[in-house]
C-alpha cells in the first residue's frame, strides 16, 4: 500500500478524454492509491444508444483486475476514486459485448461511415450524461459483461486527428476532432463482441462499391471483420465482390472453400462470375463450376468461351425482351418482373421476332407512351448492335457516337446473345492510376459531429 493521497473534492466534469485517464491513479475510499487505470470498458448496447462505461481495468502489482462502475465514486481528469477500500483481485477477463477503449479503439482504425473510409482513433471522449440516464445499475453484481451503468458515463466521441509531435512543434494533420461515436463502426476483431456489433448494421448501409474500397484499403484483420459483416447478407456480399478489384477478389476467393466460392458466384452477375472463375487456379475451376447452380453455370461457361476483352466477354447474358405486338404496358411489366436482372441492362427492352432482334425500345419511350400503344410503333427498328468479337475500343466509340448506355450483342443470325452496359465499358477503360487516386473528401454534415452532450441542449430528451 502506498502513501495516502489527499482526498479530492467531488468532480463536476461532464466530459473526459481517455488519454487523461490512462495510467492515472485509482484511489480507494480511504484515500490510498491502490493501482493505475490500464483501460476503460464500455458495453455495446442494442439499438442506437451510446455505449455506457461499465468499469475499469486496473493495474495492481503486475496483474489486471476489473472494477465495476458501481464501485467507482468519481471519474476525474487525473484519477478515479472508488466508493470502497477493497477490490476483487481476480484477473480481468473480457466478456461478450465489451469493448476496451485503449486496447480496441485507441490507435486502431474504424470505419467512418459518412466518408466511407478507414480512419484512426487517436483519442476517445466520454460524456457524463447524469446518474441513471442509461438505465439502472447492476445492484452490486460483479463482472458479468453487463455491468452497472449508474454513473451515466458513455462513449460519446472520437478524435481522429493525429496528435502533434516534437513537443507540439509539428502540428497534427488530417482527421476530425470530436466526431460523434455513432458516425463510426469499430473493427475490434473480438469474436464475442462481433455478434453484438452486427445489430447496428452500419456497414451494410454503405454502397457495395464503398465496402469494396474499404476491403481494398484494409489490413488482414480489418478485412476479415468487414467480410464477416457482409457475409451475413449474401446478396450484399455478391454485390461487393462484383465491385472488387479482380486481383483483390481473387485473393479473397483463395481463402474460401469451393462450396463457399460456388455459392457466392451463383449470386453474382454472370459476367462478373465468369471473370472470377477465369481468375481461379486451374485446379479449382471445374470443381467450383460443378458446384454452381445449373442455370448460372451454363451462363458462366458460355461467357468463358469469349475473349474477356470482347463484347462477348463483357456482356450480360440476361436481357428484358418482348414481342413486337406487345403493348407499352406489357413491356413495362416485363421490366417490373425482371427483379434479378442488372438494373443497367433494363434501360431498354429488346424486341424479338422469331428469336431475332427486331428492335429496341427505351424505358422512357414506354413510360411516355399511351399504355395500349404497340411496341412496334415505339421501337428503334435498326438499333446499333455488335458481334461478340467486337473489341472494347469499338464498343466505347459506338456508345460515345450514338449516346448509348447499352448495346445488344448478336450472332450471325441476329439472335441476341446479351447486352453490354456502359458501366462495364467504364470499368475496363478507366486507367489504373485513376483507380489509385484518393477521392475528394466528402463533407461531414453538421449534425454528424454532434455528440450526446450537444444533443442535450435540444430539449427533446431523445438520444
Amino acid at each position: 500500500m502506498t502513501e495516502p493521497v489527499s482526498r479530492p473534492q467531488p468532480m463536476t466534469a461532464t466530459t473526459l478524454q481517455l488519454s487523461e485517464l490512462l495510467k492515472s491513479p485509482v484511489i480507494a475510499r480511504s484515500g490510498d492509491s491502490i493501482g493505475r487505470v490500464d483501460d476503460l470498458i464500455v458495453r455495446l448496447p442494442g439499438g442506437d444508444a451510446y455505449p455506457p462505461v461499465t468499469g475499469a481495468v486496473v493495474g495492481m502489482g503486475g496483474r489486471e483486475v476489473f472494477v465495476s462502475v458501481d464501485h467507482i465514486q468519481e471519474f476525474g481528469t487525473d484519477r478515479i476514486v472508488l466508493s470502497r477500500n477493497k477490490v476483487d483481485l481476480r484477473a480481468f477477463e473480457r466478456r461478450e459485448g465489451e469493448v476496451l477503449l485503449r486496447a480496441d479503439i485507441l490507435g486502431h482504425r474504424l470505419i467512418d461511415v459518412a466518408a466511407a473510409e478507414l480512419v484512426r482513433a487517436y483519442d476517445v471522449e466520454l460524456d457524463n450524461s447524469g446518474p441513471g440516464n442509461n438505465g439502472p445499475g447492476n445492484n452490486g453484481l460483479e463482472h458479468t459483461g453487463l455491468g452497472g451503468t449508474g454513473s451515466g458515463w458513455v462513449l460519446a466521441r472520437l478524435d481522429t486527428r493525429r496528435p502533434a509531435r516534437l513537443f507540439g512543434l509539428i502540428k497534427a494533420g488530417g482527421g476530425h476532432a470530436s466526431r460523434d461515436w455513432k458516425a463510426f463502426e469499430p473493427l475490434i476483431g473480438h469474436s464475442q463482441s462481433m455478434t453484438v456489433r452486427r445489430v447496428s448494421g452500419r456497414v451494410r448501409a454503405l454502397k457495395p462499391a464503398q465496402i469494396a474500397d474499404l476491403l481494398e484499403d484494409a489490413d488482414k484483420r480489418e478485412r476479415g471483420e468487414i467480410l464477416d459483416t457482409v457475409h451475413t447478407d449474401p446478396e450484399l456480399e455478391a454485390d461487393v465482390f462484383e465491385e472488387l478489384d479482380p486481383d483483390e477478389a481473387s485473393r479473397l476467393l483463395d481463402d474460401m472453400s469451393d462450396p463457399e466460392v460456388a455459392a457466392l458466384l451463383g449470386r453474382m452477375r454472370a459476367d462478373d462470375a465468369a471473370d472470377a472463375v477465369a481468375d481461379l487456379r486451374q485446379s479449382r475451376r471445374r470443381k467450383v463450376l460443378d458446384l454452381m447452380p445449373a442455370g448460372q453455370r451454363t451462363k458462366v461457361i458460355t461467357l468463358l468461351g469469349f475473349n474477356p476483352d470482347s463484347a462477348g466477354g463483357l456482356m450480360t447474358v440476361d436481357i428484358a425482351s418482348c414481342a413486337p405486338d406487345a403493348t407499352a404496358a406489357q413491356a413495362l411489366s416485363v421490366i417490373t418482373g425482371a427483379r434479378g436482372l442488372q438494373s443497367e441492362a433494363l434501360l431498354k427492352v429488346h424486341v424479338l421476332e422469331a428469336g431475332r432482334l427486331a428492335g429496341v425500345v427505351s424505358v422512357i419511350a414506354l413510360l411516355q407512351a399511351d399504355p395500349g400503344t404497340p411496341v412496334a410503333e415505339l421501337m428503334d427498328a435498326d438499333p446499333v448492335r455488335v458481334a461478340p468479337d467486337a473489341d472494347l475500343t469499338d464498343i466505347a466509340l459506338l456508345m460515345a457516337d450514338f449516346n448509348l448506355y447499352t448495346i445488344p450483342v448478336v450472332d450471325d443470325a441476329d439472335r441476341v446473345l446479351g447486352v453490354v452496359t456502359v458501366d462495364d465499358i467504364l470499368e475496363e477503360t478507366i486507367p489504373e492510376d485513376w483507380r489509385r487516386r484518393e477521392p475528394a473528401p466528402r463533407p461531414v454534415r453538421e449534425d454528424e459531429s454532434r455528440g450526446p452532450a450537444t444533443e442535450a441542449l435540444d430539449g427533446t430528451g431523445s438520444r
